[in-house]
């Protein structure tokens, strides 16, 4: 459990006039007692409570009964967000590596520590919106060990991706290729296409990885992905992903799904090798992917 939940529990204590201590947060949440005082220092220093030990009740309350917590809610997505920044701050080894790790924890302290599985898995990339939408791409078929068909350094390649890592400021996948007779790994930053391949004899459910504040290359901040409004030839298996996009069923059509983007070039490419039904949503994704089509038309034409 997150410190967000028992430091809310704390301060609904406080106003209540019972006069907790760590004694108290540590009981009620099974924690040590220094990680219980670990929070109520947060609270004083960061979150600015205005704390006071009252020593005959052996507990502490509020100076200020005006004072009010500040917004410490977190959507699921927001948590994996911060979960991604404290790995890539957890594993920079670099100039001021002490103070980035310094950060990590700082961030640690929002997130659940049971939500660590998927995350170890990430490397330290930059956020912007091709290379995350190519993790979560890569993500998905290491989770259901599908094969990825890339075009790396101008070669054409089916792989079968295994993990995510990080080597000398830089990011790689590691693969088997050739049905697993070779080992390799491949720079994110060369890849130029990519695309899930084949089906996983057992599929298992998928965690998506939904990021909603990264940064694109000119460094302007990209609150939420795009969405998609898609009807499908099938229902997805076990919904989450469709082929690494994160999906989600959208009302009573069980074909119906709203499927998030960052890149959109990829996206594109991504409908013009798979299969769908319609293309309700985005307008100007639809005239997008219709001009595109337009344009492969209008060179086939000339070729006559």
């Amino acid at each position: 459990m997150s410190n967000t939940h028992r430091i809310q529990w704390f301060d609904q204590q406080l106003r209540e006039a019972r006069y907790p201590n760590s004694n108290h947060l540590a009981e009620r949440f099974e924690i040590s007692k220094r990680q219980a005082q670990r929070d109520i220092e947060y609270m004083a220093a960061t979150l600015r409570a205005p704390l006071v030990y009252d020593a005959k009740r052996r507990g502490y309350s509020y100076d200020d009964s005006a004072y009010v917590l500040p917004h410490l809610y977190m959507t699921e997505d927001e948590k994996r967000v911060l979960r991604y920044l404290v790995h890539r701050y957890s594993q920079y080894n670099y100039d001021h590596a002490d103070t980035a790790h310094r950060v990590a924890r700082l961030l640690d302290r929002f997130t659940d520590e049971s939500e660590s599985e998927l995350y170890d898995r990430l490397p330290m990339f930059n956020a912007d919106p091709r290379m995350m939408q190519l993790v979560l791409l890569l993500t998905e078929a290491i989770k259901h060990s599908r094969a990825v068909q890339l075009v790396y350094e101008g070669e054409q390649l089916t792989i079968q991706p295994t993990r995510l890592l990080s080597r000398y400021n830089d990011d790689y996948v590691a693969a088997s290729c050739d049905h697993g007779q070779e080992q390799r790994q491949f720079r994110l930053s060369a890849i130029a296409h990519a695309a899930i391949v084949g089906q996983s004899a057992a599929a298992t459910e998928t965690t998506a990885v939904n990021p909603t504040r990264l940064e694109d290359k000119s460094g302007a901040p990209v609150r939420k992905p795009y969405r998609a409004k898609v009807r499908l030839v099938q229902p997805l298996e076990r919904g989450g992903s469709w082929n690494g996009f994160a999906a989600s069923c959208s009302g009573d059509d069980p074909l119906l799904y709203e499927i998030d983007f960052y890149d959109t070039n990829a996206f594109l490419r991504h409908l013009m090798l798979s299969e769908w039904q319609e293309l309700l949503a985005p307008k100007w994704l639809r005239e997008k992917l219709r001009q595109h089509c337009s344009d492969v038309l209008t060179r086939l034409d000339k070729e006559r």
